[in-house]
Parts: C-alpha cells; structure tokens; sequence
C-alpha cells in the first residue's frame, strides 16, 4: 500500500519519515508513566517504604514525559501533513496530465460524477493514510510490540496471557475485513452512481422545470441516493458487530493475565513484582493498540482507492509518438478508416482525401458520423483500423500537441472558462498581443455583443460561459481558431447558434480567414457548403458519394433528399 504511493511523495517522504519517528517517541514517552508507576507500587508490594521525595520526582518525570508526548505528537503529525497535502497535489497533477492524453471517449464514459469524485474525494481520503495511517499506525504498533517483547524478559508466562487477546481480536478483525472489502466494490460504484446523477440533475434543471419533468427526474435522484444509503448502511451492519467485538477485545491486553495472573502468583509460579510489572505494561499499551485500531477499517478502503485511481492512471492515452510535425505540406487522407464506440462500430472504412487548400464539408443525416470523422482526424480517439495523415504523416506519428499546433478545431459545443472573455480568446494563443486579440473579435463578428458589457472583451464569462448566449459562445469560439491561424481549420457545424441575421457576417468572416488553408466543414444546412470544393455525403459511417453540388444533385438520391429537405426547412414559417 505505502510503495503505491511512493512515487507520489518525491522529496516529501523525509518528512513522513520523520513523522513517524516522532510520534513512535511520542508513543514511548506516554508509556513511560506506567513504568514509573510501577517504580513506586513494587517497593510497597514487598514490605518496603519511598520517600515523599521520589513520589515527587516520578511525578516530575511522568509530566515531563506527557509535554514531551504531546509535543513530539503534534511536531510528527505537522511533518506528516506537510508531506500529505504535497503528495496530493503531486497525485492530482499526475492524473491531470494522464487524463489530459486519454481518449475523450474514455472520459465520457468516467462521467463528470465519478471524475469529480476521483479528484476530490478519492484523492483527499489519501490525506488520512499519509498524515495519519503511516506516522500514526507505525509509533502506535511499534511502541506495543515492543513492550510485549519486553514482557517475555520479565515472565514468559504472564506475557503468553498478555497475548492470549489478540488472536481472538485478530480473528474479528480479520471477519470485518473479508466482509467489508465483499461489498467495497458495489459501494463506490453506487457512490459514482449518485454523483453523475446528482450532477446531471442539476446541470438539466431548465429542461426539467421547462417541461415539467420535476417528478420523474426527482424519483430517479431519490432512487439513486437511497440506493446509497442502503448500501452504505448495509456495508456498515455486517462490519459493526465484528468491528465493535475487535474494538473491545484488542486493546484489552489484560484481559486474561489479570486474573490468571493473579492466580499464578498464588499458586507461587509467578512474583507479585512481575505480575504488577507486566500488569502496569498492559496498561499502558492499551490506549496506542486503541489509536493504531482506529486506522484499521480505513485500510482496505484506502487499498482499493489507490488502486481504483492506478486503473484510471494507467488506462493507455491516444497513441501518438515523440515526433515534430514533419509533414510535406498539409492533405489529410482517411485511409480504410475504422471506429466504434464500444462495441458499435460507427466508421466503416471510409476512405478520404483532402487536398491542401482544399474546403470539403461533410453532410449526411444525423448520426452518418460526420463529427466522429472531425474528432478523429483532431485525434480525440483512437482507431480500430486504417490510418489518418497529414502531410502524408501518420497523426499517430507524430506528439499530439504537434497535431494541435497544425489544426484550429471549433466544435458545436463550446466551453467558456470563468475568467475574461478576452483571456478566453487568448487561448488560441497565449503569446498573441491585445490587438491581435481584439482584432480576431472582430473577425468573428464578436464586436456587437462585446458593446453591451461595460467592460467589453474584459468582461467575465461566468460559470460555462453562463453570461453569453449559445451564438455568442461560439463566436468566442471561433475567435480563438482565427487567432490560432493554424493551417488546417475543422468547423464542426461553427454557425450552429448564429441567428439568420448575423449568419452572413459570420460566413463572410469565415471566409476571408480560411482563404489558403485546408478546411473541414460540418454542416447541418446545405445552403451554407454549396460552395465548397467538394461535398461529402456521409450515410450510417459510408461515404455515399462525394463531388460538387452540382455534381451531387444530379448523382446521389442521398443529397437530393438532404437537399429538398434544406429548401423546405428555408421556406418553413409559422402561421398564425
């Protein structure tokens, strides 16, 4: 469990070193009064007599060992919390930068529930392994262990009594862990269970109160949480019995040497000394055995976090290799291109070129697999067979953030971060000046909306770009790929949230920044792409045919049921 973590810890294991150290003295020092106890009783025991003055100086002693406990305990615990909280963050960064290389597609299927949960919850309960478990456990278990050796020096006897406790108080807690580490597994996927649906819940308010959906969505909220509750309160009825029977019997070192002893010491085997010895030793590890105890049914569910995040840490990222862009100029090819999302296979060999310069807009119903396309040539997943090239390169031979150096990718859902709508655009390129800034704004027709805040660009998102409406996202959005420049542009349905009145702007806008480049189009409305160079149609993961629109309208029933549909959906109104 402790070299799991190791790695974590870097130049702070010297202090949870230390830690340890502390508080193992800690430990002893608190045990030391009991031995002066016996100092005093032993002398009485055997018709002798003490001086008031070495009653005084025991007790002299007994509270310089006390100040000393409580300061090396609370010295140790400040090492091994310092060491704690810098693992974390190290484990945080760590499993930052492997998810940041995973597949989106395995993210999703984390849920946003179960990933908060990993960083926030199952990460922080580590903190009582670190800064408590390690240090805690090993001076509370060292300091016992070692007064029992003791206990054989002084009476073998009386010692084999002082543990005759333990294998029974082993026993149960053997019981309570066998049983709770049998339930462990369906208690966490509940626990994940419950915060996709509480999150999920939450960001689908509005749908919910819009058309009224309050009850069923509450009952599935109501059900998931109680499914919780049982289980936990389940869990916690088998492990009670047997925890609270260890919790008893275990620190009760003198359980059976104080009366067996007692009769030993009639029967002659053994010297009251001795039995007043051992007795005053038992007590005195009583209360360590008791804290140590206290640790022992985190265990098993520290095991199973740590390796419930190695699983999320090691689970393979994209493929990709040490390599610059080292592509001869920028076509794209789909080579015999294969996915599936699970066990459905989606992309059915397609095979596509785009010529650099090239625009080439993708259409087909919904669900033909056109954004699937987008997000594999980006390299959001990984194939299951064929290749993607640029430049005649293969995307997986080359690092990812070379690939993202290449392309500007703007996608129909668009994440604003809490900060300036002016550093949001910045993203595209961190290094760019304010006029450069301004100037893509402008480009993406973001000027209007800009006009109503009175901080204008400066002004802050909110939560998700909460302040900005879907239309205005995403001209933020493409505000960031104009500043980006990247020579190869993907448009994942850009204009989705544009209203009819800026639509224009924005496709003239558009236009003027992909002159030159190679550009991918994803397109719902035809009407935007009849002037693209050439037009794919996408048919359930196939390419059903490919050319101009001209070309199309005469050759593929496929387009010309998408294109009668589009002239339609133009000529829709509402009547009164």
């Amino acid at each position: 469990m402790f070299n799991k973590v190791r790695p974590y810890m870097g130049e702070y294991m010297k202090y949870t070193k230390r830690a340890a150290v502390s508080v193992t003295i800690a430990v002893i020092l608190s045990v030391v009064p009991y031995f002066l106890l016996y100092r005093i009783i032993a002398p009485l025991t055997e018709g002798g007599s003490i001086s008031f003055g070495f009653v005084l100086l025991q007790a002299a002693i007994t509270a310089l060992c006390l100040a000393g406990n409580a300061i090396l305990y609370v010295h140790g615990l400040s090492l091994s919390h310092l060491s704690a909280y810098n693992t974390l963050k190290n484990l945080r960064i760590a499993l930052q930068g492997k998810l940041e290389k995973q597949p989106l597609g395995v993210i999703r299927e984390l849920g946003n529930g179960r990933i908060k949960k990993v960083f926030t919850d199952d990460i922080e309960t580590i903190e009582i392994l670190l800064a408590h478990a390690i240090p805690e456990g090993i001076g509370n278990l060292f300091t016992p262990a070692a007064v029992l050796i003791a206990m054989f020096f002084v009476d073998w006897k009386l010692a084999l009594l002082s543990l005759a406790a333990l294998p029974i108080g082993m026993l149960a807690m053997g019981m309570m862990f066998k049983l709770g580490m049998s339930r462990m597994e369906a208690y966490y996927a509940a626990a994940a269970r419950m915060n996709n649906t509480i999150i999920e819940y939450i960001n689908g308010m509005e749908v919910v109160k819009v058309f009224n959906r309050d009850g069923e969505s509450y009952e599935r909220f109501e059900h998931d949480i109680n499914y919780y509750r049982d289980m936990t309160l389940d869990w916690y009825k088998v492990c009670w019995p047997w925890m609270a029977l260890y919790s008893s019997i275990l620190p009760c070192v003198a359980l059976f040497t104080l009366p067996i002893g007692g009769w030993f010491v009639l029967r002659g085997w053994s010297t009251l000394a001795d039995y007043i010895l051992v007795l005053c030793m038992s007590f005195g590890i009583g209360a360590p055995l008791i804290k140590a105890m206290s640790f022992g049914g985190k265990i098993p569910q520290l095991n199973y976090k740590i390796e419930e995040l190695e699983r999320l840490l090691d689970h393979p990222p994209v493929k990709s290799a040490d390599r610059a862009f080292e592509g001869k100029n920028h076509d794209i090819r789909f080579e015999d291109v294969h996915f599936s999302y699970k066990e459905n296979e989606v992309i059915h060999g397609i095979d596509l070129e785009l010529k650099e310069g090239q625009m080439v807009a993708l259409v087909g119903e919904s669900g033909s697999g056109k954004s699937t396309l987008a997000k594999l040539l980006v390299h959001f997943y990984d194939l299951n067979g064929g290749r993607i090239t640029l430049g005649g390169q293969d995307i997986t031979d080359m690092r990812v953030e070379a690939l993202n150096d290449q392309i500007s990718f703007v996608s129909q859902e668009q994440f604003l971060f809490n900060t300036s709508l002016y550093e949001n655009i910045r993203i595209g390129r961190p290094d760019a000046t304010r006029e450069e800034v301004l100037r893509a704004a402008r480009l993406a027709q973001c000027d209007e909306f800009l006009a109503r805040f009175p901080k204008g660009i400066d002004t802050q998102a909110g939560d998700g770009g909460k302040m900005l409406s879907g239309g205005e996202r995403q001209r933020i959005s493409l505000a960031r790929a104009l500043l980006k420049d990247a020579p190869v542009i993907v448009l994942d349905e850009a204009t989705a949230f544009i209203d009819p009145e800026n639509e224009e702007k924005m496709n003239m806008a558009i236009s003027e920044v992909i002159r030159g480049k190679t550009v991918l189009i994803i397109a719902h409305r035809l009407h935007t792409v009849v002037g693209a160079d050439k037009i794919v149609v996408l048919d359930n993961g196939h390419v059903e045919a490919q050319g101009t629109h001209e070309e199309l309208l005469q050759n593929s029933a496929v387009y010309r049921r998408l294109w009668h549909a589009a002239e339609q959906s133009v000529q829709w109104e509402v009547r009164g």
